[in-house]
């Protein structure tokens, strides 16, 4: 029950940032239009590209798995598939 409380609490904060988000948004674009400006270009600022990504150490992914399974989080059957993807990745 813990996690679908959190799960819900999760789902709540992420649609309330997500209605302010927008409503701030479709204020300033009105305030625009009331000025009669047109929305500025967006700026592209040069993006470095990221580092190569580290290769997963499977011992670790492979303990996290046990530890979700430990903790009732993964059943059986969803700890024995994961842990398939992990050794024949």
């Amino acid at each position: 029950m813990p996690l679908l409380r959190g799960m819900a609490r999760t789902a709540a904060i992420a649609g309330t940032a997500t209605a302010v988000s927008n409503r701030v948004s479709r204020r300033q674009g009105e305030r625009w239009a009331a000025q009669g400006q047109m929305e500025p270009e967006p700026v592209a600022e040069p993006v470095a590209a990221p580092a190569p990504a580290a290769a997963p150490d499977p011992v670790a992914q492979l303990e996290r798995l046990g530890e979700l399974r430990t903790k009732g989080l993964l059943t059986d059957e969803e700890f024995a598939a994961e842990k398939a993807k992990v050794l024949n990745a």
